[in-house]
């Protein structure tokens, strides 16, 4: 008898889950409103030291201090830059420049020694 209920009952949660699983025929989506998150890129300030220039990877290397604004130490990292904003920079040049943060990859928005 115990057997049988508890047979029972596993079918009936597991009927449960698939019939949750499943979607509602029958349901109008349209204009109902989604209100969809959207995570804004960080931007961010520093100066530093360029070490290296890479124009067919478009990146800039730069040792820059710390960034409290994206909770970063200081570091020594390639930006991704466009071949605009790599023009008339060279290593050892000392910069300000902002970034953009973005799914961890860091883009120059502007540069300037």
């Amino acid at each position: 008898m115990k057997l049988t209920l508890i047979a029972a009952a596993s079918t009936v949660l597991t009927l449960s889950f698939s019939a949750l699983a499943e979607d509602m025929p029958g349901m109008k989506m349209e204009g109902m409103e989604m209100k969809q998150e959207t995570k804004q890129a960080s931007v961010a300030t520093s100066d530093g030291t360029i070490k290296a220039i890479d124009p067919t990877k478009h990146t800039v290397t730069i040792a820059h201090g710390a960034v409290p604004s994206v909770q970063w130490p200081p570091m020594t990292m390639a930006f991704s830059a466009t071949e605009d904003q790599l023009k008339g920079l060279a290593a050892g040049d000392r910069v300000s420049f902002t970034f953009r943060l973005e799914g961890g990859k860091a883009t120059i928005v502007s540069i300037r020694k």
